[in-house]
């Protein structure tokens, strides 16, 4: 348990990242400066109402995040995200307090945000890679796009640390490093996506992020993809439990 890590064996597995990305449509991410648990918004310091509340949303995948060195402004910054054809439309606003998420009205308290989101999983918490190699990242990036950049509690796939999401294209990306990530974000500024570091677009299927990455790197849009099973391996650098894995295999028509 010790010195094993998650990212390092899944890279020398040579594990495929394509389809990995979240398939959720909707986010909802919450300003929380405090420290983080494993189950980051159970655990969090945010009232027992809120707590309830936001676990009680369907279909709604909520996510606390804050600045990079723990910083955090006046009243509690909100960032809804729904999926679109082509991305992710986003609206934010700042509430009086995390109470005020118990009545919030997306439309009616949220403006339209435009801007670029990096979101960088850094609960350590949750797994030791994400904060061992997230946090570098999350300084780098911090310091190009200080607005831009935001810590966040899990975007699933901490083997492939370091993640980040993209808002609003939903490009999601992994096996970033302080250099690769800096890199990789400026390439999506200009409308370009690396490939070497996609997971996929997130709220599309696993099958639909494959596909787009597929056709991306040149492939036909017709292929037919296959899921095929692989043998189990560990998937986190604090679980033992060896997890059902599949990849998915493009194969002509």
């Amino acid at each position: 348990m010790t010195d094993f890590r998650c990212s390092v064996a899944s890279r020398d597995d040579e594990e495929p990242m394509a389809g990995t990305a979240p398939t959720d449509t909707e986010l909802l991410l919450v300003e929380h400066a405090g420290s983080w648990g494993r189950q980051a918004v159970a655990e969090s310091r945010l009232p027992e109402a809120v707590r309830d509340h936001l676990a009680g949303l369907a279909d709604v995948r909520v996510q606390l995040v804050r600045r990079h060195g723990g910083g955090a402004g006046t009243g509690t910054r909100v960032f809804h995200a729904r999926a679109t054809g082509s991305g992710f439309e986003v609206r934010t606003g700042v509430l009086g307090g995390p109470e005020d998420l118990l009545d919030l009205d997306v439309e009616r308290d949220l403006a339209s945000y435009d801007g670029a989101l990096w979101l960088v999983c850094t609960n350590g918490r949750r797994d030791r890679c994400c904060a061992e190699i997230g946090r570098p990242i999350a300084a780098a990036l911090a310091e190009k796009w200080p607005e831009a950049t935001w810590e966040t509690t899990h975007l699933g796939g901490h083997r492939f640390s370091g993640t980040l999401l993209a808002l609003p294209s939903g490009h999601t990306l992994g096996r970033l490093d302080a250099t690769s990530s800096v890199e990789a974000c400026a390439a999506l500024e200009r409308g370009e996506v690396p490939l070497e570091h996609s997971r996929g677009r997130a709220g599309l299927t696993e099958s639909g992020q494959v596909r787009e990455l597929h056709v991306l790197a040149g492939g036909d849009p017709d292929v037919e993809l296959v899921e095929v099973p692989v043998a189990p391996r560990r998937a986190s650098c604090g679980d033992l439990v060896e997890k059902p894995r599949t990849r998915w295999e493009p194969r002509p028509g």
